[in-house]
């Protein structure tokens, strides 16, 4: 297994919980295949919040790059792009 450091490990794991993060934009950003995310996330969450996120991304379309109906996009947020008035 890569040795990851803290920061590595956080962002993975956050990654791995994102809907829309597929695995194969971890394996791209960290060289971990989706294997691999499931022993990471089995060794670094407790017991409980590892079976929450198997059970959350089993068949979830949305990890998988092949099962998407839709390209990777950009959210854009227009409230951030007006000008503040008081």
């Amino acid at each position: 297994m890569h040795n990851f450091n803290r920061e590595e490990i956080s962002r993975i794991i956050e990654m791995a919980w994102e809907d829309r993060t597929p695995f194969e934009a971890i394996k791209q950003e960290f060289d971990l295949d989706q294997a691999g995310v499931k022993k990471l996330m089995q060794k670094e969450l407790n017991s409980g919040s590892f079976l929450v996120w198997k059970k959350r991304v089993r068949g979830r379309k949305t990890k998988h790059a092949s099962l998407r109906g839709f390209k990777v996009g950009r959210h854009q947020s227009y409230d951030n792009n007006k000008i503040k008035t008081k």
